[in-house]
């Protein structure tokens, strides 16, 4: 369909369209048309494009505080956003864990599709609750259809570790997997619990890793499955890894049985580069190699899907035991907000808190417990800021 169809329906004089179009008054129309058709292309090729800026170049974010150890790191975000002057404001909305209706959870899947970005702490599963109530964390990635979980697995300075020079892409796929919350009891004391493996979603997850391999200049993808016995499940899905690797013909494919993956993850980590994989074992793994770069504290995760980004720490646990003690590390949350950021285009602030975050690790050996340290979540982050002010820039009074 040509401009002038587009524009003013069918019938219209297109030797006068031709005319017009040239009009320097109408220049705006013309950039404003391929910014749109532009976007149009993006979305059809499930590009995820970031909500853009509002009144004053400012960004509303939904926050997602969550259970355990979340309202307190993401209160410690929104200090450190103040004090560097980040032009985001967080729609808070609240979702209790011990209730069994979904109203809480249909308001913060309300607040984001009108936002497109989250950052979120762990919603528990109480394990006390009816089986018809779902894992919220579930839902809401369901709902949403944020199908690629990314976790980058990195060595951090001034931390200590077994394993030295790790640094691996995780790819899960998020929506479908074991995860599919499709149990019954088919009789007394016998459950069947279904895994649900489609060609679609698992073409589409594997055509991400293999983008997002190209676009960081990655070399090799790995995909982690367990086809010798779930052959038409897994089967498929490594089958749909190969399809989508032959149009990648720059990066390395092969593929490895999960069982043997977590026993090469913790002998040498150092030979993976970028791994994808379906949604159960994209658990373990992430929590594997978040133990072997310092634990759950240091890593940050993202979910993405077309329309919606959300945020969180990479392991997706509560700390329920640590809530309140200001004790946790902050490092996860704070990098997690960071790589918020970056999605925003907001990199120049990502880059400042990220590096401040690196700097209190690395220099001025800073930690918490769970790195051996007696720091506490509040101190930590009060170097992170004071780190942040060193820099004389972007920054209200500490």
């Amino acid at each position: 369909m040509c401009f002038s169809t587009l524009l003013w329906g069918e019938g219209y004089d297109t030797t006068l369209f031709a005319t017009i179009w040239t009009k320097p008054v109408l220049l705006n129309i013309k950039l404003t048309l391929v910014l749109l058709l532009s976007s149009v292309h993006l979305q059809q090729q499930g590009e995820n494009i970031p909500p853009p800026a509002k009144y004053g170049g400012r960004h509303t974010v939904t926050l997602i505080p969550g259970d355990g150890i979340g309202p307190e790191l993401l209160n410690h975000v929104r200090e450190v956003f103040r004090f560097t002057c980040v032009p985001v404001d967080f729609e808070m909305v609240n979702v209790n864990s011990a209730l069994e209706t979904d109203d809480d959870m249909n308001n913060a899947i309300t607040a984001i599709r009108r936002n497109g970005v989250a950052l979120k702490g762990n919603i528990e599963t109480k394990h006390t609750l009816p089986a018809s109530v779902k894992s919220r964390n579930n839902v809401l990635r369901t709902s949403l259809d944020l199908y690629a979980n990314v976790m980058h697995c990195q060595s951090l300075p001034g931390v200590q570790t077994r394993h030295k020079n790790i640094d691996i892409m995780i790819i899960r796929e998020n929506t479908e997997g074991e995860y599919s919350s499709l149990e019954h009891e088919s009789v007394s004391g016998v459950v069947e619990s279904l895994k649900i493996i489609t060609r679609n979603n698992s073409i589409r997850i594997a055509d991400y890793a293999f983008k997002l391999a190209r676009e960081r200049g990655r070399r090799r993808v790995t995909a982690v499955h367990k086809a010798n016995i779930m052959k038409l499940g897994d089967g498929l899905f490594l089958q749909c890894c190969r399809e989508v690797a032959s149009g990648y013909p720059d990066i390395t494919f092969d593929s490895m049985i999960v069982d043997n993956t977590t026993m090469q993850l913790v002998s040498k980590p150092q030979q993976f580069d970028v791994m994808v994989m379906p949604n159960l074992y994209g658990n373990v793994v992430s929590n594997v190699c978040a133990g072997l770069v310092g634990g759950p504290g240091l890593v940050p995760g993202a979910n993405y899907g077309r329309d919606y980004a959300v945020f969180e720490t990479a392991t997706r646990n509560t700390g329920k035991s640590i809530a309140e003690k200001n004790i946790a590390n902050p490092t996860a949350m704070l990098l997690a907000s960071c790589l918020m950021l970056d999605h925003l285009n907001l990199n120049d602030y990502a880059s400042l808190i990220q590096n401040a975050v690196l700097t209190t690790m690395n220099e001025t050996r800073l930690h918490t417990a769970d790195l051996g340290g007696q720091g506490t979540t509040s101190e930590v982050v009060q170097s992170v800021m004071r780190v942040i002010q060193s820099k004389g820039q972007f920054t209200a009074e500490l």
